[in-house]
Formats: structure tokens, C-alpha cells, sequence
């Protein structure tokens, strides 16, 4: 069943979709932490090989969200206009065509790893231990895209509690099965930096095994795969058109991050591993700002498909206050919990160094971050990407990647951490202002629109 997002308090309905979803994030951030406690336990080269695959896979989670971001926006949409044989279509065209994708995306990644991740710097000695993990790491792309594709249909119909529970399951299986699969326990084969990504693959395809049962046989959410050509078509133009966006904006970040992968290896193995360290440390701190933006789409799909033009300059308000506020507060917290922190994952004083001066330098400008995840997520939810990937390129091309090179030059590796702070406070402002112009035009539009009554 649907949840109605277009009444009662409006930080009321956000904060009650954020929690549930925020533990499930909690939850999956927390035990991929365990991953790199895990894998840090077999040395630092397999610690820096994990740095060298973030950007691939950040890449290929970019496409998966931008699936997600189009079957959450046009399906909140429908749902708010009160059309369910249309969000049903539109969830079950969605999940097949990001599966299509993804699967094809997999063959071109297990066909291609020594040369990609030789171009990004890596050397010829943590081949083959990224090579080992991604070959297996790889099939968890479909899998993946395909239940974050049936998750955000659920979080569209407001049922942000079953989607947090379903990923706190996940997260759970795969820490049972990282030690067995990584060290070898109960006569389970040692596959090392391996075995994490096959216990990812397996706890992953045990969720969308479930997920699709449990959606088919108790709420009714898909349509049937043997409709019409046209009808099918038809649902793909639509999603596609939040879709291809909101991967170009998720696209945007990760092939940025693998040109810093490359500048980071230029000062050394140590330095690429405590950079691996501080981006699994990251996601993990900004979870409520994930949690915002992830609800953020469905509150904005349905008030705008309703004409509720007023509560979505509330909600902008409301991501205004909570971005800044706890943004200030999670860097206070973080700056004083780097060090220790990171020494969770090694013993190594210089890898614990590099990873801690990230925190402290770049935390501070979490909540502007948290307010640009959001803006995106909202632009997407009222059916209008563009502005997702402006911002997200003037975040990154024009701002970021410029200061990356001067700060690298003049200050090191610390200059090129300061160039994401400076990068994050510049845009988090000039989202924020473009957004309240989208909202008030649309408003007037629809105003119009509607005509005197």
C-alpha cells in the first residue's frame, strides 16, 4: 500500500521515511566498514587494491542510482496523481531494463579490468588481488541495480520501512559470510580479498531473490513482463528521462574520484590506501544526508504530481536547517574521532595520518554536501534532472577538479583534499537558491496553468 506524502506535517513525513531508510544504511555502510576491517586484517597492499576499485564500482553504482532515481521519481509521480497500473508498469519495466544494462556493463567490466585499472595508476604487484575481487565483484552489478531498482519503487509508495529492513538483512548475511568467505572459517575455502566480494555476491542475490518474491506475492507492485511492445517502451522513455540524467549527475563523481585515485597513487601505495580508508569512512558519516535525498524524491514526486507547491518550499527549509545543523555537528565529532577511527583498519602511523587529514579537512563541508545530495534528489523527484547535472558538473568539473590540480601543486595531498571542501560550500549554496526558483516557477506555472477558477 501506498503511503499518502502529500498531507500532514511535512519535517513529520521526512523524518519518518528518513529513519527507517537511514538504518538500513546504517546497517549497509556499517558492515562494508566491516569489509575493510576484515580485508585490513590480511595487510595494507590489500587495503590499497580496495582503493584502486572504488572508483569502477562507485561508477557502476552511479548507473544503478540513476535507474533508481528514475523509477523512484516516475512512480512517486504516479502514485501521487493516484495512477497504481501505472506505478506498477513503471517498476516492473524499470527493474528489467537496469538489469539488461547492468549485465551488460558486467561482461564489459570482467573483459577490460587489467587495462582500466592500469590506467588508473595502479601497479603490476596489486594486480592480482584486484583482479581476483573484481571478477567476482562484477556480477554483483546486476543483482544490485536490479533490487535497489524494485527498493526504490517501495520507498516511491512511501514504505520506507520495508526497504530498511530488507537492506539490514542483506547487511547482516554478508557479515556472516565475510570472515567465512575471507579467512577460510569452518571449513569454508580462504579466499581472502576475494571472499568479501563473493560473500557481497551471495548476500546480494539472496535479497533480490526475496525481495521480488515478497513484492510479487504481498503488495502488488509489478505488472506483468508480457505486456505490449509500445506500453513497455513507453515506461522506459519515461523513467529514462529522470534516469539518463541522474546517472550522468551519479557518473559525474566517481570518474572525478578515479582522476584523484590517479593523483593520490602519485605519492605512494600507503597513500592510495589511506584515501581507500577515509571514502568507506565518508559514506558512513553522511548517512542521514543519504537518507534525506533518498526520501527527498518521493516527498517532492508525490506533492508535485498533487499541486502541493507550499509544502515543497517547507521541505526545502527543512533539508536547509538539517544539512547545516547536524553538517556542524557530525565535523566537530568526526575531527575528534579520525585518528582513532582509523586505526581500525591499520596499524600503519602514515596511512592512519593521510586518512585522518581527510576527515579534517574535508568534514566541514559535509552539510553543504548533504544539501546538494538532497536538491538533486528533489529536482529528480519533481521530473526535472537537468539542474541534477549542472550542478553536480559545476561541482566537479568546473570547481573541484581545477582546485584539485592547483591544490596538489602548491600543498600536496592536502591541498587536493581542501579542493572538495571548497567544491562542496560553493555549490551547497547555489543549490539551495536554485531550487526555491524551480519550486516558485512551478508553482506560477501551475497557477496558470489551472486558470482562474
Amino acid at each position: 500500500m501506498a503511503l499518502d506524502l502529500t498531507k500532514g506535517p511535512v519535517a513529520g513525513n521526512l523524518r519518518r521515511q528518513a529513519g527507517p531508510f537511514a538504518l538500513g544504511l546504517v546497517a549497509i555502510f556499517s558492515f562494508e566498514a566491516v569489509d575493510l576491517f576484515f580485508i585490513g586484517q590480511l595487510g595494507d597492499a590489500p587495503l590499497a587494491a580496495i582503493g584502486f576499485t572504488l572508483p569502477v564500482i562507485w561508477l557502476l553504482y552511479g548507473i544503478g542510482i540513476g535507474f533508481e532515481a528514475g523509477a523512484a521519481s516516475c512512480v512517486s509521480r504516479a502514485v501521487g496523481k493516484g495512477n497504481q497500473s501505472l506505478a506498477r508498469r513503471l517498476t516492473t519495466d524499470t527493474a528489467v531494463l537496469a538489469s539488461m544494462v547492468a549485465l551488460v556493463l558486467c561482461f564489459i567490466g570482467l573483459a577490460t579490468i587489467e587495462p582500466v585499472f592500469r590506467l588508473l595508476g595502479a601497479p603490476a604487484d596489486l594486480m592480482p588481488q584486484i583482479n581476483a575481487y573484481m571478477q567476482v565483484w562484477y556480477w554483483v552489478a546486476p543483482i544490485d541495480v536490479a533490487l535497489w531498482t524494485c527498493l526504490a519503487s517501495i520507498r516511491a509508495r512511501g514504505n520506507a520501512l520495508l526497504e530498511s529492513k530488507i537492506i539490514i538483512a542483506a547487511a547482516m548475511l554478508n557479515l556472516v559470510l565475510d570472515p567465512l568467505f575471507i579467512f577460510g572459517l569452518f571449513g569454508f575455502p580462504r579466499l581472502e580479498i576475494q571472499g568479501a566480494a563473493v560473500a557481497t555476491l551471495v548476500s546480494a542475490a539472496t535479497m533480490l531473490i526475496y525481495t521480488i518474491w515478497h513484492l510479487h506475492r504481498h503488495l502488488d507492485v509489478f505488472a506483468s513482463i508480457f505486456a505490449p511492445f509500445k506500453d513497455i517502451l513507453d515506461s522506459w522513455k519515461h523513467m529514462l528521462s529522470i534516469g539518463i540524467p541522474a546517472m550522468v549527475t551519479n557518473a559525474i563523481i566517481p570518474l572525478s574520484s578515479a582522476i584523484v585515485v590517479v593523483m593520490v597513487a602519485g605519492f605512494g601505495v600507503e597513500a592510495v590506501a589511506g584515501f581507500g580508508i577515509a571514502m568507506r569512512l565518508e559514506p558512513m558519516a553522511l548517512i542521514p544526508f543519504y537518507a534525506l535525498s533518498a526520501v527527498s524524491s518521493p516527498f517532492f514526486g508525490q506533492n508535485f504530481g498533487a499541486g502541493h507547491f507550499d509544502r515543497l518550499l517547507e521541505a526545502r527549509r527543512v533539508i536547509m536547517k538539517f544539512s547545516l545543523g547536524f553538517g556542524l555537528t557530525l565535523a566537530i565529532i568526526m575531527s575528534l574521532l579520525a585518528v582513532p577511527l582509523a586505526s581500525l583498519f591499520t596499524d600503519s602511523a602514515v596511512i592512519q595520518s593521510i586518512a585522518a587529514n581527510y576527515i579534517w579537512i574535508v568534514s566541514w563541508s559535509w552539510g553543504a554536501y548533504g544539501i546538494v545530495m538532497s536538491v538533486n534528489a528533489s529536482f529528480n523527484g519533481s521530473g526535472r534532472p537537468m539542474p541534477g547535472v549542472v550542478i553536480s558538473a559545476m561541482r566537479v568539473i568546473v570547481v573541484f577538479l581545477p582546485l584539485a590540480f592547483i591544490g596538489r601543486w602548491l600543498f600536496g595531498l592536502n591541498g587536493l583534499f581542501a579542493a572538495s571542501t571548497l567544491a562542496n560550500l560553493a555549490v551547497g549554496l547555489m543549490a539551495y537558491l536554485w531550487l526555491k526558483q524551480h519550486i516558485n516557477q512551478s508553482a506560477d506555472r501551475h497557477l496558470f496553468e489551472k486558470g482562474p477558477n
